[in-house]
């Protein structure tokens, strides 16, 4: 009898804890995602710490497509060796690469 009590208590204070860590993950990973998917990032503007808000880019990548510029289309990334294709595909839909003034 005092083992079922537990586990009810235990179960019950389970699913009251459960709701709160669900919806505070949920505001943290939507955030981000919702004001990277509205504006595409320039990669011939963006700055180091832009670059490295994106997934798969750290401080070598953001150095290398930095030294990489101007672009004139985003694929050059892949194409000059300047991304793995992998690390290219989990980016491609957040960038652009407008071309440079003369």
């Amino acid at each position: 009898m005092i083992n079922l009590r537990r586990k009810l208590l235990a179960a019950a204070l389970l699913l009251s804890v459960a709701p709160v860590f669900s919806v505070a993950q949920a505001s943290k990973a939507g955030a981000p995602a919702a004001a990277a998917a509205t504006t595409p990032l320039d990669i011939n503007t963006a700055t180091a710490d832009q670059l490295k808000a994106f997934p798969g880019i750290g401080d070598a990548y953001s150095k290398r497509i930095i030294d990489g510029r101007p672009y004139t289309a985003k694929n050059q990334l892949v194409t000059k060796g300047v991304l793995p294709k992998a690390t290219y595909d989990k980016i491609k839909d957040q960038i652009i690469a407008s071309h440079p003034k003369k």
